[in-house]
């Protein structure tokens, strides 16, 4: 009779260790497809918030201190509806989900590899059943994996933030389109530009998801382990994006910024680096201008992040019983 893998607690020399049964192993390919689908299905249903959080984050960048102030989720949303449609709320979502699918595919597949890289170190080796071990090997597995999949990605990522800020005013007809014009007038660079913020982002970012998602979901299931894999993956994955997302969005804002400099034949607002970047924000906006669009995140990053590491867990999970049935 075949024994069921279990996750406990065992207690070693007055150490408390998490003991997991080992993952399920599954193919290249279906690991590629399972974190594809995963991010394309998240960003999908969280679509209208991510636009909602583009279009607060470069406010700043063409408005008034006064209009800003006037503006709200509710005031937003009801601008869209009634001068763009509802279906505006899914602008650029085509180039999201083009985007989505290798990034998450990547950054996914890539995860498990620095994982596994990262566990053959020999001091972390020798402490593999410690939790500060296993915590250093999700956090620098998690931004390597990040840094991986953004710039294997970024040109997309660069076009789907400036098709999702335009309004009324349409410059870049589509994804085909908006590549040639970007070469065109900005050269080949003009494709990463932010690339660098981009990159400082995106490497904590899901450094600290990655970490926050597995150290929860292993005291989760040590805890209680009868409860479901789905909700214990939706609920953890949630919790890790709020801690992620906070982290980082100052720098997320400055990178949409960055992006958007030169986009549709405009002006450049900013001339300066990084720092002058944050330094002119908080000189016209204050520092509440650096969490400019965070309410919008707060409520696409809880079902977005969940609903990712929900899909990716149980593809995962049916993708193995069906290589091994």
């Amino acid at each position: 009779m075949q024994m069921e893998a279990r996750v406990g607690v065992a207690v070693d020399g007055g150490v408390r260790k998490l003991v997991q049964p080992p993952p399920k192993q599954i193919g290249t390919v279906s690991q590629l497809l399972a974190g594809g689908v995963a991010g394309a299905l998240s960003k999908t249903c969280t679509a209208p918030l991510a636009r909602l959080t583009i279009l607060f984050q470069v406010q700043g960048m063409h408005s008034n201190v006064t209009t800003l102030r006037k503006a709200s989720i509710w005031n937003e949303a009801s601008r869209i509806i009634h001068e763009e449609g509802f279906r505006a709320f899914w602008k650029g979502n085509l180039v999201t989900i083009a985007h989505r699918l290798p990034y998450s595919s990547v950054n996914f597949y890539s995860y498990e590899h620095y994982k596994k890289l990262l566990k053959k170190v020999p001091r972390l080796q020798n402490h593999r059943d410690n939790v500060s071990a296993d915590l250093c090997v999700h956090f620098f597995g998690g931004g390597m994996a990040g840094i991986t999949a953004a710039t294997s990605t970024y040109p997309l990522d660069l076009v789907r933030t400036r098709l999702a800020a335009q309004t009324n005013f349409t410059y870049y007809r589509g994804i085909g389109h908006a590549l040639h014009t970007i070469c065109k007038e900005e050269g080949i660079l003009g494709l990463y530009k932010g690339l660098g913020t981009t990159l400082l982002t995106v490497g904590p970012n899901i450094a600290i998801s990655f970490s926050v998602y597995e150290s929860l979901r292993s005291f989760w299931q040590s805890n209680r382990s009868n409860d479901s894999p789905v909700v214990v993956s939706l609920a953890c994955g949630s919790l890790s994006g709020i801690a992620s997302s906070t982290a980082t969005f100052p720098l997320d804002l400055v990178r949409r910024r960055k992006q958007l400099e030169g986009a549709g034949g405009r002006a450049r607002v900013y001339t300066t680096g990084l720092y002058g970047v944050f330094r002119h924000i908080i000189q016209t906006e204050g520092l509440r201008g650096l969490y400019r669009g965070i309410l919008p995140e707060y409520y696409k990053v809880v079902p977005g992040v969940g609903i990712c590491f929900m899909t990716y867990e149980t593809l995962k999970m049916l993708l193995s019983d069906m290589a091994t049935g």
